[in-house]
């Protein structure tokens, strides 16, 4: 049985596209079409995570989130809403939204912050603290999806991240082109592997292109390393 998603969005043509995708990822979709009605099913349901429209009627998505935070739900909710301003944002945070995504929104990037907070959620519940990974002067940090190489931000496209995640959860291990793409792109990504040499090389670009140690390795006749220096 997949993960359970509940999405909260009052109009028809972006639920039933947001539907189509996470149930061909696995998923299990429920809909609410209304403020009132989703925080009813949020609460009373078991959910993995929420997707939250902040333009609702009956209730509007940052009341839906007041109160379900008000009921000690912990379950992690991505923001959907076509406002973009500053102040919009950091409402929606400091009632407790995990993420915040600005519609249009890419389908690729919306999925990746799906799958990146049902595994920080999964890693706490399962004990594991999870919010930043840290190799070398490398940090990720899960939640806002940033990366720093010492002081410097790196800028990555939602793919780049979701890859660097990956061999950053698998440090020190070797990863085939094969392992990695059906852990990254998926099991019915099809294509040719030379996709995974593409990405490898704008992540060395991006993150090692200019420092003396570098973190990315290629395991020669196997694949690729993200790889700790040595202390």
């Amino acid at each position: 049985m997949g993960e359970r998603i509940l999405i909260i969005e009052d109009e028809d043509g972006i639920a039933r596209v947001l539907t189509l995708e996470l149930e061909h990822e696995g998923y299990e979709v429920g809909r609410a079409i209304d403020g009132r009605t989703g925080l009813e099913m949020a609460i009373g349901g078991e959910w993995d995570l929420v997707l939250l429209d902040v333009m609702l009627p009956e209730l509007n998505g940052i009341e839906v989130l007041r109160r379900l935070r008000q009921n000690d739900h912990a379950v992690p909710v991505i923001l959907l809403t076509a406002r973009d301003t500053v102040p919009d944002k950091v409402s929606g945070f400091e009632h407790g939204a995990n993420d915040y995504v600005t519609k249009p929104f890419a389908m690729e990037e919306l999925l990746a912050r799906v799958r990146n907070l049902l595994r920080i959620f999964k890693a706490s519940r399962d004990g594991e603290s999870e919010d930043v990974l840290r190799i070398g002067d490398l940090t990720i940090e899960l939640i806002t999806r940033k990366v720093f190489r010492k002081d410097h931000a790196i800028d990555l496209t939602p793919r780049e991240f979701e890859l660097l995640l990956y061999l950053a959860r698998h440090r020190n291990e070797e990863k085939t082109r094969d392992e990695i793409l059906s852990d990254v792109w998926g099991y019915e990504y099809i294509g040719d592997t030379n996709v995974v040499d593409v990405y490898i090389r704008y992540l060395r670009q991006k993150m090692d292109k200019g420092y003396r140690h570098k973190l990315l390795h290629t395991v020669r006749g196997v694949g690729y390393m993200l790889r700790e220096p040595e202390a």
